[in-house]
């Protein structure tokens, strides 16, 4: 029981380390949501933004990896959308990332398609 506790603690602490990494480059729209209570969740946590071009979806995909990798030694077990740039995704397997140009997140509406999970705004 202990070691799943553990592991939850360990799993917020990287959404909010992903989120950090998130916020150095000015990513727009942070969104943690905790998908722990929704059935059928395919990871623990989502964490979601965007940018205002595919240069700077990179560049905070960039920097959520050098975060987590710099503040807890952990690294995506899965990258994809790098060569794009419209949808990145940072598999870290019980956290995913979600890095999104703006039209692209607003086409596919992450977050109403996960209503059902707790969710916390991050500043900007």
């Amino acid at each position: 029981m202990a070691k799943k506790k553990a592991e939850k603690d360990y799993n917020q602490l990287l959404a909010e380390t992903i989120a950090e990494g998130m916020q150095e480059l000015k990513a727009h729209d942070i969104v943690i949501l905790d998908m722990r209570q929704v059935p059928n969740a395919m990871a623990d946590f989502f964490v979601i933004c965007h940018g205002s071009s595919n240069t700077q979806v990179q560049a905070i995909a960039r920097s959520v990896e050098k975060h987590t990798t710099q503040k807890l030694s952990d690294n995506p077990w899965h990258i994809e959308g790098m060569s794009n740039a419209t949808w990145i995704l940072l598999d870290y397997v019980n956290v995913v990332a979600h890095v999104f140009e703006k039209d692209t997140r607003n086409f596919y509406g992450l977050e109403e398609l996960w209503a059902d999970a707790d969710t916390l705004r991050i500043a900007s």
